[in-house]
């Protein structure tokens, strides 16, 4: 922790080695246009993958869950 300019040390509990908090290092808040663009990727993926499922044909669906569930390892029969 930084107070008025010195740096306070503290006990690191897992190595008993002494560790420095830089609290300048971590960003205070992240912009906004740096976290809306991820949500509009994942956004846009999820309608694709939706959109393809939805004009697939019902066997390849199951067939593709049955073995997506296989290779889970998750018995189905």
């Amino acid at each position: 922790m930084l107070l008025a300019g010195k740096c306070i040390f503290r006990k690191d509990t897992m190595s008993h080695a002494p560790a420095v908090i830089d609290h300048a290092a971590a960003p205070a808040h992240i912009a906004i246009s740096a976290r809306i663009k991820p949500a509009l990727m994942a956004s846009a993926l999820a309608l694709v993958l939706l959109y393809g499922m939805g004009f697939a044909p019902m066997e390849a669906l199951h067939n593709a869950a049955h073995d997506g569930r296989h290779s889970a390892g998750f018995p189905c029969h």
